[in-house]
């Protein structure tokens, strides 16, 4: 079993010359002698042209990720892709990004976005990866993926004229025209029958593209039925979160579900400044933000090593062209302590 001292030296700072664009997962409470690892890369938005072309920006991000991810030492037990393999869902983007992904060494878990399904509601993913929503195990944890990026029927089926402007109006980011996320009620149904099974002492990992909280409407970083889903969560006393969508860092501390955010292979979303302006809604953020500068095409990509102490993430960030971050959960405040940005910044949990 490799220490978090010893993979820090030799996955962190060992790399930093040559930053990834992934994420490596360190999970040290499954239980004795189960520590394992698992990486995590996400928001490719592979985009096409015509003919054989894509956005090469956005290309080559996917493209590192999966080389570098095959050279983690120690190795991974599998990946994780957390969603937006495409930017506008057609054939062409997810059979490109599929022959991409096709190159890791490890088995992986898709995770589905808006970005991939609202085309054609996912049928040419469900073709490619499977189902939408499904859990599994692995040393003793349980992990949930879920299909968080559903919204009501009637603008799902009623509202555009054409498939691909349904998919459009979902793509934008600051528009009036898209809806929010949810699980849906459905899926809710499922998610309990499947944690009804599982022992409350058991960690939970839940997997979804939106944040199943409610960050920013105007950029839909929010999921409708959010507090729904936390309280299925609930009764377990070891529940993480992570989730891609954002481009950005985000930590928070609901109860007892931690949340944690995942950076894009393609490109940083900058923090919007109104986000000082949906108190009512938003939910104490433990990590204040910084904003990344959305003209650097690597600035705000990098990876990220997250080790998770009896249910507590401890996240080191590795940045392109930024002093590196970590943000390390304090057991004594119980609280996250974001030491380059939280020196005279009181947070509550």
């Amino acid at each position: 079993m490799t220490s978090r001292r010893n993979f820090i030296k030799t996955t962190g700072l060992g790399m930093i010359a040559g930053v990834i664009p992934s994420s490596l997962v360190e999970l040290s409470f499954a239980g004795d002698g189960e520590d394992f690892t698992f990486a995590y890369i996400s928001d490719a938005h592979i985009q096409h042209i015509r003919g054989n072309q894509f956005v090469r920006s956005w290309d080559e991000g996917l493209i590192r990720a999966v080389t570098e991810t095959n050279s983690l030492k120690p190795e991974p037990d599998f990946v994780v892709f957390g969603g937006d393999l495409a930017q506008l869902g057609s054939r062409p983007e997810l059979d490109h990004g599929a022959e991409i992904l096709s190159g890791l060494n490890y088995r992986t878990h898709m995770v589905m976005g808006e970005h991939d399904y609202y085309l054609d509601l996912g049928d040419y993913w469900r073709e490619l990866f499977g189902p939408e929503h499904y859990s599994f195990d692995h040393k003793g944890v349980h992990f949930v993926v879920l299909n968080s990026i559903l919204t009501h029927d009637d603008w799902t089926f009623n509202r555009w004229s054409t498939a691909q402007r349904r998919m459009l109006e979902m793509a934008g980011l600051d528009n009036p025209n898209g809806s929010p996320f949810m699980v849906g009620e459905t899926q809710r149904l499922w998610l309990k029958q499947d944690l009804d099974k599982v022992g409350r002492d058991t960690p939970i990992v839940v997997l979804s593209h939106s944040p199943l909280q409610k960050i920013h409407r105007a950029w839909n970083f929010w999921t409708d039925d959010a507090e729904q889903v936390q309280e299925i969560l609930r009764p377990f006393r070891k529940v993480n979160v992570i989730y891609g969508h954002v481009h950005q860092i985000q930590y928070n501390q609901v109860g007892n579900i931690a949340f944690n955010s995942m950076m894009a292979t393609a490109w940083p979303w900058p923090y919007p400044g109104s986000y000082s302006m949906e108190n009512s809604h938003l939910p104490v953020m433990t990590v204040p933000m910084t904003r990344d500068d959305p003209f650097n095409e690597r600035e705000g990509t990098g990876w990220q090593l997250m080790n998770v102490h009896s249910g507590r993430a401890d996240i080191h960030y590795r940045f392109h062209s930024r002093n590196d971050r970590a943000v390390v959960f304090d057991h004594r405040s119980n609280q996250p302590v974001d030491t380059g940005y939280q020196k005279r910044v009181k947070v509550t949990v």
